[in-house]
């Protein structure tokens, strides 16, 4: 089935002539401003002819048009994900970086960094992962009964952010979302996510105030359809004392594969393997 728009281009092709007879040329026009219509008005045909000329020759403009003939909407400049800054971390904003030392919001297995902004917080997040990450609010280090905010990347290529309830080991997604401002994207399968979230809220079992302190949670995983599963790791880090968001500091969290030869015993271990070898047995 042809369009409108591609049938009158299909006429124009065929009949080229009549065509032009129905669009005045400039000479054409300009002869029908100065002369009179047939009732010894002036500017009778003008007013006809060029009210039809301009119809026509708007019309066949069609590489405005779609194939059902309507104009092609204009989408708005989207303006890209601004990099997270560790720069700033301990300065004007907290963080919190999980994975192998040295690591930034680029290649922690997690990253978290918070900071104020008027009656707001700001929380940026990124972890390694192609579904989800997630920071928790809690009052004792365990998972249940926790205000959660996470970002999932769905199946669209989109990420949203979302508010949960933890119910035991599961998350509930909660209807009301305080997030605003929400900021997105998946990249180099990575999730990443900016939002803010007000620092004050009325009190509700599945909200939490953020001006007062809290052990945080660390979560990412896998989604599918866009919709939480899992958690990748079976025990997700939790910070050792509570944060506070007055408080910017730059938390680091050695990965499990960098805890083995932190540890005190394992130092002791290690500095009393080597001497013993050096020894010699006797």
């Amino acid at each position: 089935m042809f369009s409108l728009s591609k049938l009158l281009q299909l006429l124009l092709l065929l009949n080229p002539g009549y065509w032009r007879g129905v669009v005045a040329s400039p000479t054409d026009d300009n002869a029908a401003r100065g002369g009179h219509g047939d009732h010894g008005e002036p500017g009778h045909k003008e007013t006809h002819q060029d009210s039809y000329s301009t119809f026509a020759s708007e019309f066949l403009e069609s590489r405005y048009l779609t194939d059902e003939g309507y104009p092609f909407p204009t989408a708005p400049p989207v303006d890209p994900f601004a990099k997270i800054k560790v720069s700033d971390c301990g300065i004007t904003k907290g963080c919190v970086r999980y994975g192998k030392p040295g690591c930034d919001a680029e290649t922690c297995d997690y990253f978290l960094s918070y900071r104020r902004i008027g009656a707001d917080v700001e929380y940026e997040m990124s972890a390694d992962t192609d579904g989800w990450v997630a920071v928790g609010f809690s009052s004792d280090k365990k998972m249940g009964g926790d205000d959660v905010m996470g970002c999932v990347h769905d199946d669209n290529g989109r990420v949203r952010i979302h508010h949960f309830y933890n119910v035991g080991q599961w998350a509930k997604e909660i209807k009301r979302n305080p997030a605003r401002d929400e900021e997105g994207i998946f990249e180099n399968n990575r999730v990443t996510c900016r939002f803010k979230r007000p620092l004050y809220v009325p009190r509700e079992e599945t909200l939490v105030d953020l001006h007062l302190s809290w052990y945080y949670l660390f979560a990412w995983g896998p989604a599918i359809q866009g919709s939480i599963t899992r958690h990748d790791i079976d025990s997700p880090p939790v910070s050792d004392h509570m944060i506070s968001i007055y408080k910017y500091e730059d938390i680091f969290m050695p990965s499990t594969a960098y805890q083995t030869f932190s540890s005190p015993f394992c130092l002791l271990l290690i500095v009393a393997l080597t001497f013993y070898l050096l020894m010699g047995t006797p």
